[in-house]
């Protein structure tokens, strides 16, 4: 029989067990996603399906715009080129990016439905890019004004509508990111052209981000909780670039591997953050962020992978599945090539086995030295 006092320990072991630590060990599957031919494929984001946009270049070269489904890749069509890049994907499985006109007298910004480009305009320049798609298809990217290089302003594009988003008083501007209720993040010069800021527009209100105490700031990704990401340089006349998580206009620094910089590209609806950092040994690697601990995204390849030469340069997406695209890069295959991480395994961490463990032990020793030292109970 249990008695009150052995009912407690249980509960307080069990109760140690789940406030200990709420972390946990997960393992990742390395998928090399290959290319058209080419030494080169690089893939910017991933929706919930799975699906995945970026670009590779052919046997002939010139960059092609493409999609991953699984391990088919599909070439997606341009607006009169052989060339083109797709930046982003949402779950409606609508792409966007850039594509070269015909001649190649220039670049528009496109939306791909299938693999069909549709050429969305620019605000009266030459030139236009569009950098991410929310759920409801609204496009945000940036374009010239003129012929001339700047002035380049952030644009948005609501179906045939397009709307210049303005400058905190420079003359360049892009968006990067747009999340499903239309809050839009980039980066905008200031006045005069002095520093480039990381900057929200929500409506027709334009906010300055801030930095962790130096001059410079970039956002590009924003969740639908508001949350949004980015890098910004850290205080001191030699500050440097640190991978940034902004909550409202309050910027926390989400440090690096152990290297001088770090830069954050992407966001899912969990607050998990994606990117890259320097390494001590001033290696730039693939970086997570969960809360605000940097893990090395190589520390999850097996040896094998290890030893045939991969390793995890920078990571561009991240869907609310936990699921992680970017770049590989590989010196003994002289390649550069977009890979997936998949999450295959979550198990508790060491700390914790041992001390569900160590618990165990203890009831099993109370239990025999009252069986030693105390006459049976009955209630």
């Amino acid at each position: 029989m249990i008695t009150f006092k052995q009912t407690a320990i249980v509960a307080l072991l069990a109760s140690g067990f789940f406030m200990v630590s709420p972390s946990w060990a997960i393992s990742y599957t390395f998928i090399d996603l290959g290319t058209l031919g080419s030494g080169l494929s690089v893939a910017n984001g991933i929706n919930n399906m799975g699906q995945i946009a970026g670009y590779s270049d052919g046997i002939s070269g010139g960059h092609k715009a493409v999609l991953w489904n699984g391990a088919t890749i599909t070439v997606l069509g341009t607006q009169g080129s052989d060339r083109g890049i797709a930046t982003a994907i949402n779950n409606a499985g609508q792409l966007v990016g850039i594509s070269s006109t015909a001649g190649g007298a220039g670049a528009h910004a496109v939306i791909w439905n299938g693999i069909v480009a549709t050429d969305l305009g620019t605000l009266g320049g030459t030139s236009s890019q569009a950098q991410s798609i929310n759920d409801a298809g609204v496009v945000v990217g940036g374009s010239n004004l003129s012929a001339s290089t700047y002035p380049f302003h952030a644009a948005l594009w609501d179906g045939i509508t397009k709307t210049d988003l303005g400058t905190l008083g420079g003359y360049y501007s892009e968006a990067f990111g747009i999340n499903n209720s239309g809050q839009t993040v980039g980066i905008s010069y200031t006045s005069g052209n002095t520093s480039q800021r990381a900057v929200l527009w929500d409506g027709i209100t334009t906010t300055d981000l801030g930095t962790l105490g130096g001059r410079d700031s970039w956002a590009y990704a924003i969740n639908n909780s508001g949350q949004i990401v980015g890098w910004s340089t850290t205080s001191g006349y030699n500050g440097v670039n640190h991978a940034t998580l902004w909550n409202g206009t309050t910027a926390t620094d989400l440090g690096t591997l152990g290297g001088t910089s770090s830069e954050a590209f992407s966001i899912n609806n969990k607050g998990q953050v994606v990117g890259d950092s320097y390494t001590g040994n001033g290696v730039n690697h693939a970086s997570l962020w969960d809360d605000t601990t940097a893990i090395d995204l190589n520390s999850f390849l097996t040896p094998s992978e290890i030893s045939a030469g991969w390793v995890l340069s920078t990571a561009k997406g991240i869907n609310d599945n936990g699921w992680i695209v970017g770049n590989a890069v590989n010196n003994l295959l002289g390649v550069n090539h977009a890979f997936l991480l998949t999450p295959i395994s979550v198990v508790p961490e060491p700390s914790i086995v041992w001390l569900l463990v160590s618990g165990l032990g203890l009831l099993a020793f109370t239990r025999r030295w009252k069986s030693k030292n105390i006459q049976p109970q009955y209630c």
